[in-house]
């Protein structure tokens, strides 16, 4: 993103991927602050915006002139508050980027119809992928680290690690460090993740999220042993974290085929997943959540062992359920 791109302007963020999502929000807010490293950088909820609260946000601080401001939730804002908000997008102020992120449905539709008529509104939409296009997904990413991978190797690479985003980022950035500004083949894709890292780092979660501490532990010192990265086995706690509060929240009268697409799993992991709801309330699936993105940070940059780092999740996310 340039910054005249996100600051002065209005970011509209749609759509159900959460991953391609985040990472716009992340874009506009690191062009913020390398335009200016004083940047004051805020999120909020749109559940609680007011008119004067959005007056604060967008308003320059005691310390800079220029921000960056995140509203969450974009579907859950208030209705007294609509005009408030769609008067300041008719003109932002020039000295901050704000940032209204959308869930996807159609709850909010009536703001987001007008937003996109304001010529200070640029919208990003972040749909969830169609099968053909996870392939194409991979290779965008392979190149965005400076590599390149063939098609028959990004396949291979989605069917090794599976259809979560973040995974396949994760997995792209590994192996385009490893072959930094090579061609990636199929047979450096088969060495690196063809034992179905996916499938291990699932099992850990599966087990972790049943109540099962013993066996999500020995399932994953053995996806460890066996090279399964860290970053896969956080990105399968954080989906099974998602699909389990889909889940919650989804109507009880639909179909099983219909509850899957709403969940967005296939038809057969709905029984794990129903198996596993009835341990688990909100409350605990909000900390649940909390700590998943702690230690997906944690493994990123923070933390100097990540082994320990997993067994603490495991721990922590069978507490949770257990403490229900």
């Amino acid at each position: 993103m340039r910054v005249d791109e996100v600051l002065g302007r209005v970011t509209l963020v749609t759509g159900k991927e959460e991953f391609l999502g985040a990472r716009v929000v992340q874009d506009a807010k690191t062009t913020v602050r390398g335009h200016d490293p004083e940047a004051e950088v805020s999120d909020a909820v749109a559940s609680e915006l007011t008119g004067a609260s959005l007056d604060e946000l967008s308003a320059p601080s005691l310390f800079s002139a220029v921000r960056c401001v995140v509203v969450l939730g974009l579907e859950n804002l208030p209705e007294e508050s609509v005009d408030g908000l769609l008067a300041y997008a008719a003109a932002p102020s020039e000295d901050v980027g704000l940032v209204l992120v959308h869930g996807g449905g159609q709850k909010g539709s009536g703001v987001l119809a007008k937003l996109r008529k304001l010529p200070a509104v640029t919208e990003h939409r972040s749909e969830e992928l169609k099968p053909s296009e996870f392939p194409q997904f991979v290779a965008a990413e392979v190149r965005r680290h400076g590599a390149r991978i063939d098609r028959e190797a990004a396949d291979v690479l989605v069917e090794a690690v599976g259809r979560d985003l973040r995974a396949l980022s994760a997995a792209a950035d590994q192996l385009a460090s490893d072959f930094a500004g090579e061609q990636i083949g199929e047979d450096k894709v088969r060495r690196y993740f063809g034992g179905r890292a996916e499938a291990k780092s699932f099992a850990v979660a599966d087990a972790a999220f049943a109540g099962r501490p013993r066996v999500a532990l020995e399932e994953l010192r053995w996806a460890l042993d066996t090279g399964t990265p860290a970053v896969l086995v956080t990105s399968a706690f954080a989906g099974s974290a998602r699909g389990l509060a889909r889940f919650v929240g989804a109507s009880r009268g639909m179909r099983d085929a219909d509850l899957a697409r709403e969940v967005g799993v296939p038809p057969w992991k709905l029984r794990t997943i129903r198996d596993q709801s009835r341990s688990w309330n909100d409350a605990g699936l909000a900390r649940a959540i909390r700590a998943v993105a702690q230690a997906d940070a944690d493994i990123k940059g923070a933390a100097s062992d990540a082994s320990y780092t997993l067994e603490r999740l495991v721990l922590t996310i069978t507490g949770l359920r257990a403490a229900r």
